[in-house]
């Protein structure tokens, strides 16, 4: 049977991204403690309690989730910005993008007797329309509880990024992204993965916190899931992550439609909660811009 790679926390980023590029999966044992994630289940518990269980095959009959991660548990926003995680996120969609996002949140708990979801390619989200030499999805699962193959962990295809798009598994190539609570599996938008059956009595829960180029449009709206009298109490640096940011030097900006007096025209979201600015208020020179929108990858 195929496996999903383990390394630890102190592993190199060009270790632990020479992986992810060769089997466009990876473990991370131990990243935080057992007792934070138990944190985030207490904040989370009342939406958790009256969560409706998915409606057909793909999204499971004993499967629920959660979303709106970010307005709705503190924790979750240190998930989100945690170091580590967006350094190794930044190096890898670095070659496609100027700037990445928070693309996706989710707690995602699998039940008994749930069966196993196809396996799929995140990707398939934008409908093919992007040419897979662009990785889009950095997706990242911290594991909210036990991950085994009894209870649903997750099964990826390791090197599955690499094969035409039509190709199938054999069941020794499918692999199970077995951890411990606190762990984080990563994986691409490109690999083959699915959520795995859960034959045991226990729940199997994962936090999805992703993230994809700054130029794609995000899964989940998180100017919905978070509004700005939400926003505004996050840090200047989350509110970027999530999309209250410009992702270019005129790409992303918001005019105010109650204003006459021409200061909030389009401008940076940031302003919106201050007069920040952000690199892109300051134009650039005409030359700039055209050798910007025509840079090759």
């Amino acid at each position: 049977m195929a496996e999903v790679k383990h390394i630890s926390i102190d592993t190199s980023d060009e270790e632990a991204l020479r992986i992810i590029e060769e089997d466009a999966a990876v473990i991370v044992d131990d990243v935080i403690p057992e007792t934070e994630i138990d944190k985030i289940l207490e904040e989370l518990d009342p939406f958790i309690k009256g969560n409706l269980k998915g409606t057909d095959d793909f999204t499971g009959f004993k499967t629920s989730r959660v979303g709106a991660l970010i307005a709705r548990s503190h924790g979750c926003r240190d998930l989100a910005m945690h170091e580590k995680i967006n350094s190794l996120a930044s190096e890898f969609l670095k070659p496609h993008c100027d700037n990445y996002q928070l693309h996706f949140t989710s707690l995602i708990s699998i039940g008994p007797g749930e069966n196993k979801q196809i396996l799929h390619r995140d990707r398939g989200l934008w409908g093919g329309y992007i040419s897979r030499k662009i990785e889009t999805q950095f997706a990242v699962v911290w594991a909210a509880s036990d991950f085994t193959y009894e209870n649903g962990a997750t099964q990826l295809v390791p090197g599955s990024h690499k094969w035409d798009a039509k190709r199938q598994p054999l069941e020794d190539e499918i692999a199970y992204a077995e951890m411990k609570k606190g762990s984080v599996l990563i994986y691409t938008g490109s690999v083959l993965h699915g959520g795995g059956d859960n034959t045991s009595d226990d729940i199997r829960s994962g936090i999805f916190i992703h993230y994809a180029p700054g130029w794609i449009r995000q899964q989940e709206n998180q100017y919905l899931s978070c509004p700005p009298e939400i926003a505004k109490e996050l840090s200047p640096e989350l509110r970027s992550l999530i999309g209250y940011s410009k992702g270019g030097y005129v790409m992303g900006f918001y005019t105010d439609p109650e204003k006459q007096d021409g200061k909030l025209e389009s401008v940076t979201p940031e302003k919106i909660f201050s007069n920040t600015q952000d690199k892109y208020s300051t134009l650039a020179s005409p030359e700039n811009l055209v050798k910007e929108s025509t840079k090759k990858r």
